[in-house]
């Protein structure tokens, strides 16, 4: 390593306080030295497809990509044609809409028996909110009742849930606020699930695209779906939104959010975990809005999402025995990078979560908080 891509990224290392074969959980034992060049040709890609490969380990994953994220790892990263292939394909295609279901059926159908091994008892698969609960049952049921309260739920109204998992909010908000209420996804395995488990409550759960959707509700909720629509879309997204809503009525958006604005996912990330997949920034979600609402509310509590994705890999690991033989060992190492890496991303503010509460026409006298 004396030379050459090795050497290259053991100064970058060294800058992170990480130490190739030593004892700390934070530092790398790497089992193949074809790593440095791959990582140098495809950026996170091979990155990412090294650490499936077991080209190299770490024992505190999160901790090892929180340092190299630390001292901006992207800067001394050189262009890489996974990075240009990404770019290329978010700035020619629209594959949001050419490929709808992609992600449902990659990502979202894998298994519902990964995914209530991994999630809390709701199987609520998105940011909970950490700052009074003690468990990930207590924060995403706190979530729940935040995005209740923030858009002022009572009995009788009528509820759409666009991207609704596995029916999760819908049961909540009928159980706790007597509402009914309308899901709609684009993955099978949620939709038959929330069917099978709505019990007699009055709430619905649609296998079907947000475009496709008529109606009227007085209030609108989507909560980590947003990820999957695309720039391009934005505009169309929130105008058929603004259809679909009661002039009197209230629209809240949880997202994950971009401190920059870009036109592509990342390459390894795309690949694997979420197809199509991107990330908004402020300005687009901005502009995206103009002539459609009035923003109420942008409420910011990213940091809580590096304790959700903790939570969903102490589940997972503890589960794994028994998820091992469906899923195989290359599974758990794609996965394990996954839930570590946002959290490294999260921790370090690098990624963001947003609340948005918007209204149509503004609220008469002011839209007033609740937290």
């Amino acid at each position: 390593m004396n030379s050459g891509p090795g050497r290259y990224f053991a100064d970058i290392l060294e800058r992170a306080g990480i130490e190739i074969g030593g004892d700390r959980p934070f530092d790398i034992a790497v089992h193949d030295e074809r790593l440095w060049g791959r990582v140098l040709s495809h950026g996170t890609l091979g990155f990412g497809e090294a650490y499936m490969d077991g080209w190299f380990d770490v024992e505190a994953l999160d901790q090892f990509i929180a340092r190299l994220l630390e001292i901006d790892i992207y800067a001394h990263l050189k262009p890489d044609l996974g990075l240009a292939v990404s770019y290329l394909r978010g700035r020619l295609l629209n594959l949001q809409r050419l490929r709808v279901s992609e992600v449902g059926e990659k990502h979202y159908d894998i298994g519902n028996d990964l995914y209530a091994a991994m999630l809390d008892k709701r199987l609520i698969y998105s940011c909970g909110y950490w700052q009074e609960a003690p468990t990930l049952d207590a924060a995403q049921e706190a979530k729940l009742d935040l995005i209740c309260r923030k858009i002022g739920l009572a009995p009788g109204m009528k509820v759409l849930d666009i991207g609704s998992g596995w029916g999760g909010f819908l049961r909540f908000a009928a159980e706790r606020y007597g509402i009914e209420g309308v899901g709609i996804t684009i993955s099978q395995q949620q939709a038959a699930f929330a069917e099978a488990n709505k019990g007699s409550l009055p709430i619905e759960t649609r296998l079907m695209d947000y475009l496709a959707l008529e109606g009227r509700f007085d209030r609108i909720v989507s909560i980590g779906m947003f990820e999957h629509v695309g720039y391009k879309n934005y505009r169309a997204y929130f105008a058929k939104a603004r259809a679909l809503l009661a002039p009197d009525g209230l629209f809240l958006l949880h997202t994950i959010g971009n401190n920059f604005s870009s036109t592509h996912g990342d390459p390894w990330t795309e690949k694997y975990i979420f197809p199509n997949g991107m990330l908004p920034s402020i300005g687009q979600i901005g502009a995206a809005l103009e002539k459609r609402f009035v923003m109420e509310d942008w409420h910011n509590f990213g940091a809580d999402y590096d304790r959700t994705l903790m939570a969903w890999w102490a589940n997972f690991d503890a589960a794994w025995p028994g998820l091992r033989d469906r899923y195989g060992d290359r599974f758990r190492r794609m996965w394990r990078f996954y839930l570590m890496s946002f959290a490294a991303m999260f921790r370090t503010r690098n990624l963001q979560l947003w609340q948005l509460v918007l209204s149509p026409a503004g609220v008469r006298g002011g839209y007033r908080r609740l937290s």
